[in-house]
């Protein structure tokens, strides 16, 4: 009867010894992670809340409380602020839409190709498809201006087979509505040209990309596709075998065995991939800053930009701020939602036995 109270104070002890352990084994990266990510963001809630000017330290105490000033301005001002936001909004919600799809998939796609036994240099082809992404992002920008320009080798190219390439950093012009004015189409409904949202009209939101945008979307899509592509073939290597090997036993086809067998196993790695395709294609910035800086007519403005243009070149950076946080708010509501896209479904079974049905 004595030993027992012994025996879970012993155990105590060592549970005990082990959180003491963890804690200081943690307390390096809770540190870094509380000066450089936690601290910042309080640091920028403060400022959007803030008249802070850029001089001084938003500590000092010498700058006064305005609320939602700054954000009513970026949202509801009817001015150019306004205005500049809404076309930060679109850009970039437009290039989220329609990189982050398409980078997944195809890293996806080259990532069971690549994989795949039956491919010969396998070696060559990972590190061909990976090398754009570890090139700089500022020396394949200046070759995509190049590439891109009116005279340059995208429209050498489509010339050849009887197109007419667009000017790719000159035209405002979104190719929805580019598409619609070869159709015929040359002016949008009034409810849609008369009517919008943040300033920008309903027929510029659902206008598309620009053509300047279409092509950083490109860009990024040859740049990070390497990357996402090694992700996906970690997770293709570490699923276990036997489990497609009874798929095919009970008949499944190809297809059968990637979509119900392979696929639902690689759910951690395609929400690895797909939150960080989000993060980086909601903060786009670098392609922007070394190329069009916005232009033409505020088509390749992106949200990044948009703080950064607001806070360091106007000097406003009250709204700068506010721009930035709101830019973290969408990314942790869009992180939130794919999770909750991508979660378990337990009708796998059901729906592959109704397939091979």
């Amino acid at each position: 009867m004595a030993t027992a109270p012994a025996r879970r104070s012993h155990r105590g002890g060592i549970r005990s010894g082990e959180t003491v352990s963890g804690w200081i084994l943690s307390a390096p990266v809770l540190v870094a992670l509380t000066l450089f990510l936690v601290f910042p963001i309080l640091m920028t809630v403060w400022v959007s809340v803030s008249d802070y000017n850029g001089h001084g330290s938003p500590l000092s105490g010498n700058f006064n409380f305005v609320g939602g000033a700054n954000y009513a301005a970026i949202t509801s001002g009817g001015g150019l602020q306004e205005k500049l936001f809404g076309w930060s909004l679109r850009n970039t919600l437009w290039y989220v839409v329609l990189v982050v799809p398409t980078v997944t998939a195809l890293s996806l796609l080259l990532a069971v190709l690549v994989n795949g036994k039956m491919l010969r240099a396998r070696g060559f082809f990972r590190t061909a498809f990976y090398f754009p992404s570890v090139t700089s992002a500022v020396a394949i920008t200046a070759l995509w201006l190049f590439l891109f320009s009116g005279t340059g080798a995208v429209n050498k190219l489509l010339s050849w087979i009887g197109l007419h390439g667009p000017t790719w950093f000159n035209d405002p012009q979104g190719i929805i509505t580019a598409l619609l004015s070869v159709l015929g189409v040359k002016e949008g409904p009034p409810a849609l040209v008369d009517h919008g949202f943040l300033g920008v009209s309903w027929w510029n939101w659902i206008g598309g990309p620009s053509w300047a945008m279409t092509a950083l979307m490109l860009q990024a899509i040859f740049c990070t596709s390497g990357t996402f592509m090694l992700i996906f073939i970690a997770g293709l290597q570490n699923l276990p075998p036997e489990v497609e090997e009874a798929a095919v036993v009970d008949g499944a086809t190809a297809w059968q065995r990637f979509w119900y067998v392979t696929l639902p196993q690689l759910k951690p790695t395609l929400f690895t991939v797909v939150t960080l395709g989000l993060i980086g294609a909601w903060q786009m910035f670098d392609q922007v800053f070394t190329s069009v800086k916005g232009a033409p007519g505020n088509t390749t403005y992106t949200l990044a930009y948009r703080a950064y243009s607001t806070s360091m070149i106007d000097g406003n950076w009250g709204q700068g701020s506010a721009v930035a946080f709101i830019l973290f708010a969408i990314i942790i509501a869009f992180t939130i939602l794919q999770r909750f896209w991508l979660r378990d479904k337990p009708d796998r079974p059901r729906r592959l036995k109704a397939a091979k049905g």
